[in-house]
């Protein structure tokens, strides 16, 4: 028995409880740095599979690390699992069924990327109990990555300084090895403060805060002219100072996430975007207060584990969809635009007539810049990184949305989720046992910086996130 068998057998074992415990996160339907039921589910499930747990690590409540073993090299298997608030979907339904009105759902399956990363970091416990060998693998229970990069407060906490190298994984409607980089993200509240006033009796003894906030949002839709054509600008209006037009709004606030392909740029943006808020405020006659909430850096992409993780990959093969499967594949992607049908087949035209991904997107290494970001980057830039996309989703399924909630809790989304861990652990195993591709990735990392140093974006003096939303 080969070491992949072996892994794969180790999580096949363990089929049925980690099923469950994807199942529960997806029930809880937490949202970042608010996880605590799912948190402690993990942090008990890694101490039954003989892990010692350190809770609360990085001053963040909700964060964690399963620890087994000794030595090096230390392996870290990164895992998430937050929701998004108002994507509350019933689970196995083929249509728009909300649990909750307004509710939490888990629209980009991190109740199945936590798990499949705990399913990986259990078979390598096994490999190296079975093998007697040295070597520490741990399971970094990493919240609040949809939104203020938890990820980047713990790398910026040192919690990552002895880790060798880094796996990890994401649920995708297409199955592939990560060779990309991604976006740089800041994440800023601006608070507008003004004067009320009876809106109709006294309105010029009035400052509107809410005024300030459209003032500045029009500023920003200008500046998006003006700034390089790969930066992102988005914002949500997270308090309108009430729901009386008669009364003149006194305080308003707006989250913006500013994004470029470098931590730099992103920078530049955000300058000339807290210009136009300070002259929003201005023209107003309010006052804006600047919230640094959090930021995540590029991914800077490793071809040396890449290679390792896609032989393996292609060694292991694909989930393997049943009939049942298949024809709930083909109920969801009724209600798929055909735009999002097409996605997919732009990046594997061999996908073109599927409803399930059945082959392995070809490596490509350093493919690009993803339009997205992902706190990943943060630990990519001091620890060599590689990690998986294993299709969970019918094909063109696009993220963020009810059909990837109702996907989350079905033997389609299961199945990629076991088949993640597979690829994880074989990819961790493999390195393990070869120091010298470990070397080589360590070298590539020294490479890819191009002499840089590992700056963290969020500020020293922003000591924690502060949560915008529950």
């Amino acid at each position: 028995m080969d070491y992949r068998e072996a892994l794969t057998k180790v999580i096949e074992e363990k089929r049925e409880k980690l099923i469950s415990v994807s199942d529960r996160i997806w029930e809880y339907a937490e949202t970042g740095f608010v996880e605590f039921q799912s948190a402690e589910l993990l942090c008990k499930t890694l101490e039954e599979e003989g892990f010692a747990v350190e809770k609360g690590v990085g001053d963040i409540e909700t964060a964690f690390i399963g620890s087994y073993g000794t030595g090096n090299p230390v392996i870290a298997v990164l895992g998430e699992f937050d929701a998004l608030s108002g994507l509350s979907q019933a689970g196995g339904e083929t249509s728009y069924n909300p649990l909750e009105a307004g509710g939490n759902g888990h629209g980009c399956g991190h109740n199945l990327l936590g798990t499949g990363a705990l399913a990986a970091a259990i078979a390598i416990r096994h490999h190296l109990e079975e093998n007697n060998l040295e070597g520490t693998v741990r399971y970094y229970g990493c919240p609040g990555e949809e939104i203020g990069s938890g990820k980047t407060f713990m790398v910026r906490a040192g919690l990552f300084d002895d880790v060798d190298f880094a796996v990890c994984w994401h649920p995708w409607s297409r199955h592939a090895v990560w060779s990309m980089s991604s976006l740089a993200c800041y994440e800023v509240s601006y608070r507008f403060k003004g004067r009320s006033a009876h809106a109709a009796d006294s309105p010029h003894l009035g400052r509107s805060a809410l005024d300030a906030v459209e003032l500045m949002n029009v500023g920003v839709n200008y500046l998006r002219e003006h700034v390089i054509p790969e930066a992102r600008i988005h914002y949500a209006i997270t308090n309108t100072g009430g729901y009386s037009p008669n009364v003149v709004q006194e305080k308003a606030d707006v989250l913006y996430f500013v994004r470029a392909p470098r931590v730099a740029q992103a920078e530049e943006i955000y300058q000339r975007v807290c210009d136009i808020a300070r002259g929003a405020a201005l023209m107003t006659g309010t006052e804006v207060e600047i919230d640094f909430a959090s930021a995540a850096s590029d991914i800077l992409p490793n071809n040396t584990l890449e290679e390792v993780m896609y032989n393996n990959f292609v060694s292991l093969g694909v989930p393997q969809y049943d009939e049942k499967d298949l024809e709930f594949a083909k109920a969801i992607r009724t209600t798929l635009s055909e735009a999002d049908k097409r996605k997919d087949l732009q990046a594997n035209k061999q996908l073109a007539g599927k409803d399930m991904a059945d082959i392995i997107d070809p490596f490509i290494p350093s493919n690009g810049v993803m339009p997205g970001t992902s706190d990943v980057g943060d630990v990519s830039w001091v620890v060599p990184t590689v990690q998986a996309l294993v299709g969970c989703e019918p094909i063109g399924t696009p993220l963020h949305t009810w059909q990837v909630v109702s996907t989350g809790k079905t033997s389609v989304a299961h199945k990629g989720m076991l088949h993640a861990g597979k690829v994880m652990a074989a990819t961790a195993i493999e390195v393990l046992h070869n120091p010298h591709l470990l070397e080589k990735a360590k070298a590539e990392l020294i490479e890819q910086r191009n002499g840089e140093e590992y700056v963290c974006p969020i500020p020293p003096e922003i000591k924690k996130y502060k949560i915008q939303t529950t």
